[in-house]
């Protein structure tokens, strides 16, 4: 699996991106996984064709000592389908904008 993670949090960062997560994107849904919605504008041709499988998301896998970011681009609907894939650039760059960004407001130095 492709990811992108960020490792050696200390404990408050930790508590801190647990809190905005709980917060912006709710409870995670198993222990420490949250989704995250892409936007429709960042949605493939496929993606936005399939109604059915919105919304499509990425996984933010957070425990005590790293956050890792799943960079595919999945439903909570099914399993299988084409619309799953990897990021494409630009939704890779929109993740990766959107956890500076957490970080940036939660003040937490990488």
């Amino acid at each position: 699996m492709k990811q992108y993670v960020i490792d050696e949090l200390r404990s408050a960062d930790y508590q801190a991106l647990k809190n905005y997560l709980d917060e912006h994107y709710g409870q995670a849904a198993l222990k420490g996984i949250y989704w995250i919605p892409l936007a429709a504008k960042l949605l493939t041709a496929v993606q936005q064709a399939h109604r059915e499988c919105q919304p499509h998301c990425v996984a933010i896998d957070l425990d005590p000592n790293r956050m890792a970011c799943e960079l595919l681009v999945r439903t909570q609907n099914r399993v299988r389908c084409d619309c799953i894939g990897y990021a494409t650039e630009e939704q890779f760059s929109w993740l990766i904008a959107l956890i500076d960004d957490i970080f940036n407001r939660l003040k937490i130095i990488t």
